[in-house]
């Protein structure tokens, strides 16, 4: 199987559409008709509750590890750790877009933090791993999925950059880009964080699916 084979089928995965899915099938909605209109974590949790939100966000993040890890069909990625990394990089940019325009549900997809996550959690689970902990400790202090995400994914950049100090220019790419996609797609949560309209995610509330 060829790197364009795989590339193409980590942005296939990266189009599963978790949220979509979910909220038709379990609550006979299209999620990107209520809250927010985004199909992604965010407007899970607000639309369909905690328990649907985290399943969605779990799922979103397994994409990310799965596409990313494609690499291990190829031998020479094995033993090659500087081209290894870069093709990492590649495929689990092909599921984030996939995330974001998922071929599954016309295009119209999340804003792709959880798979970057995912992404992140297969090239390095360290800063990874510091990252959630950037998410999880923001959201519960504060119940806003967006300011957790923004936080997480300068997080994410200040250590590639300067805590890991990376040398592969790429992945210091990466990083940048990563924080900026992420506040980039945030903008109208931002402006509502600022005027203070924007919605708590319900952490520990059910929706009702009746």
């Amino acid at each position: 199987m060829n790197e364009s084979i795989l590339v193409i089928l980590a942005y296939l995965i990266g189009s599963i559409p978790t949220s979509v899915w979910i909220s038709k099938s379990v609550f006979n909605i299209d999620i990107r008709d209520y809250g927010s209109g985004n199909a992604g974590a965010t407007n899970s949790f607000r639309v369909l509750g905690s328990k649907w939100g985290s399943i969605v966000m779990l799922v979103d993040v397994t994409k990310g590890i799965i596409a990313t890890s494609l690499y291990i069909t190829i031998p020479f990625y094995l033993t090659d750790e500087l081209a290894r990394t870069n093709f990492m990089i590649i495929l689990g940019l092909a599921s984030v877009v996939g995330h974001i325009f998922p071929i599954w549900a016309g295009f119209r997809g999340g804003k792709g933090v959880a798979t970057i996550l995912g992404m992140a959690l297969a090239i390095q689970p360290i800063v990874a791993l510091l990252c959630l902990v950037v998410f999880l400790f923001t959201l519960v202090t504060t119940r806003f999925v967006s300011l957790s995400s923004m936080l997480a994914g300068v997080a994410f950049m200040v250590l590639i950059l300067f805590i890991f100090n990376e040398k592969e220019t790429l992945y210091r790419l990466f990083a940048i880009i990563v924080a900026l996609m992420v506040i980039i797609t945030h903008q109208k949560n931002i402006t509502r964080l600022l005027k203070g309209t924007e919605n708590k995610v319900p952490l520990f509330k059910k929706k009702n699916n009746s």
